[in-house]
């Protein structure tokens, strides 16, 4: 019985076991248990629940533990846990920052009245208020040679003065090596619950945030205050420069539930993690943009989204190998759509690449590259052959079936030809006449992958002309072909989500109207046993089973 299961149905099984794993300790993350009987010596009670009259401040320091000296830079008195509000202050930069160095923010909670130093029942965490990050290079009009360059002096002249201005300045624009950048958002919480702990299920990633005191027979948690790292976004970023003597800092703050807290906490470890493995901080931005840019509702949603695409993404990726693994004729397929589809995915890949997106969009853009690639190696069948470091290339034959798929195909892109050239020819021009870009293989590989993107899906036209004029689509790998329609719908969702050019979005828009015309094909044009199918065989042409011998 194991035997005969197939391998599609164990990655589906796999599958749903992974999806059901993820959503029980994602309860585990969001439901902590409470304390039964709050009179019960293994209860902690929270502080909160006295009502006591609390103070925020907030300093400014060169090093995490104060040494060297501090600076307050805001004080929020009568301090109420369950009030929100936003305020803007003006943080003076010291020297060794505006010198690429750093500086913390000292966040303490304490009574009200008093310093925090004063106060043995404060809480207090340190935040990063600088990051280093590489600038991003200029950009110059090819043509003409002007950069922005006179007005970022000009910006420089004005930073002191205006210091809501955002944007690198100075010659540290033009670096390549990380610079200091400063982080102009600090989004501060506190667990508004009453939440009373039980000391034998006391969860682990609250642990680190919780300061117990003994009052009494009772033990008392003080505030449990958290630093929302994951609102720390690259858009927010200023770059730090010798002129840069005052920078604004934007303080949020609002109450949070326990579950949204440690729900956060794994959050924040998870890209931590990810960065401790080579992950940018412009890579970190993407995935901190899917927590941050929606609700805990729309998150899980999303979660779900992203598993199934990372199944379909699987699944299609195992039926179009198998499928042109065992092709062997091409009668039927547009070579030159496949080959067209191979330069587009490895211009793409090149654009994502030049642009610095993010790696859940790159890797998988890379390893479609590498099996396009490969595709047009069976589509044209090649064969290499090494003569010492040199390859050589053998071009195999077409038979008289695939030489009239090919005078389709050839009469579709001709057609398709005076309308597509002049658009990309002319939208290369203006783009190097109007806008700027940081060099001319940014140019070109911009101008090739906009007429991909605008112009792209006119290369899947062939391939309509090709079943129009055989009136059959059982030679299309029609498996994959519903993998990758599944696929484009749920990109639909994800270009909301996920940060990526605008021309790739749009490009996700455009696969849809494409797939729905090859499922009308698919209805207009029946299955006809006496046509050739996917593996280029027909159903008469497949060998007679022996009979049976009673």
């Amino acid at each position: 019985m194991f035997l005969k299961t197939s391998f599609t149905t164990l990655i589906v099984g796999m599958f749903v076991v992974y999806v059901l794993h993820t959503c029980w300790v994602m309860y585990g993350i969001v439901y902590t248990k409470p304390c039964d009987n709050p009179k019960v010596d293994n209860c902690i009670t929270p502080f909160l629940a006295g009502n006591p009259k609390l103070q925020m401040s907030i300093y400014s320091s060169l090093r995490r533990n104060a040494e060297g000296g501090h600076t307050l830079i805001h004080k929020e008195e009568n301090f109420d846990v369950n009030t929100k509000f936003e305020r803007i202050v003006n943080v003076s930069i010291p020297k060794k920052t505006r010198n690429n160095g750093t500086l913390y923010a000292l966040i303490f909670v304490h009574q009200a009245g008093v310093t925090p130093w004063q106060d043995p029942r404060q809480v207090h965490l340190v935040a990063q208020l600088t990051t280093y990050m590489v600038p991003k290079p200029p950009e110059i009009s090819l043509i003409s040679g002007d950069d922005h360059t006179q007005g970022q002096k000009q910006t420089g002249q004005q930073h002191e003065r205006n210091p809501d201005t955002k944007g690198g300045t100075g010659p540290t624009s033009l670096s390549a090596h990380p610079v200091s950048h400063w982080r102009s958002q600090l989004t501060l919480n506190i667990v508004g619950d009453h939440f009373v702990f039980d000391r034998e299920y006391l969860p682990s990633d609250v642990h680190r945030y919780l300061r117990v005191f003994q009052n009494g027979k009772k033990m008392v948690y003080l505030p449990l205050l958290f630093v929302d790292e994951l609102s720390n976004r690259v858009k927010d970023l200023v770059e730090i420069n010798s002129t840069s003597t005052e920078l604004p800092l934007t303080i949020s703050y609002d109450s949070i539930s326990l579950g949204r807290m440690r729900f956060w906490i794994h959050m924040q470890d998870a890209v931590y993690s990810l960065q401790q493995f080579g992950f940018t901080e412009k890579d970190a931005d993407e995935i901190k943009g899917i927590f941050v840019d929606t609700n805990l509702y729309f998150l899980a949603l999303t979660f779900f989204v992203a598993a199934f695409h990372l199944l379909f993404d699987f699944l299609a990726f195992k039926n179009d190998i198998s499928f042109w693994k065992k092709k062997k004729s091409m009668v039927g397929m547009s070579s030159k759509a496949v080959l067209w589809r191979c330069f587009s995915t490895i211009v793409i890949f090149l654009y994502l690449f030049d642009e610095q997106t993010s790696l859940l969009v790159l890797i998988p853009a890379g390893i479609g590259s590498v099996i396009e690639v490969w595709k047009v190696k069976k589509a044209f069948k090649i064969q290499v052959y090494w003569k010492g470091c040199k390859p050589r290339f053998l071009f195999g034959k077409l038979d008289e079936s695939e030489r009239r798929t090919e005078e389709y195909d050839t009469l579709a892109m001709k057609y398709l030809s005076y309308l597509l050239y002049p658009l990309c020819i002319g939208g290369a021009l203006y783009a190097l006449i109007f806008l700027r870009y940081k060099s001319w293989y940014s140019w070109l590989i911009n101008s090739l992958v906009n007429g991909v993107y605008a112009f792209g899906f006119l290369f899947m036209l062939p391939q309509l002309f090709v079943n129009y004029k055989l009136k059959s689509v059982a030679h299309l790998p029609w498996k994959a072909f519903m993998y990758k329609a599944f696929n484009t719908f749920i990109d639909d969702v994800f270009a909301f989500i996920i940060t990526m050019p605008t021309s790739h979005r749009l490009a996700c828009f455009r696969d849809d109207v494409v797939f729905l015309i090859y499922l009308y094909q698919r209805w207009l044009y029946p299955v006809d046993k006496t046509r050739v199918n996917e593996y280029g065989v027909s159903f008469d042409e497949q060998p007679k089973r022996k009979t049976h011998k009673d």
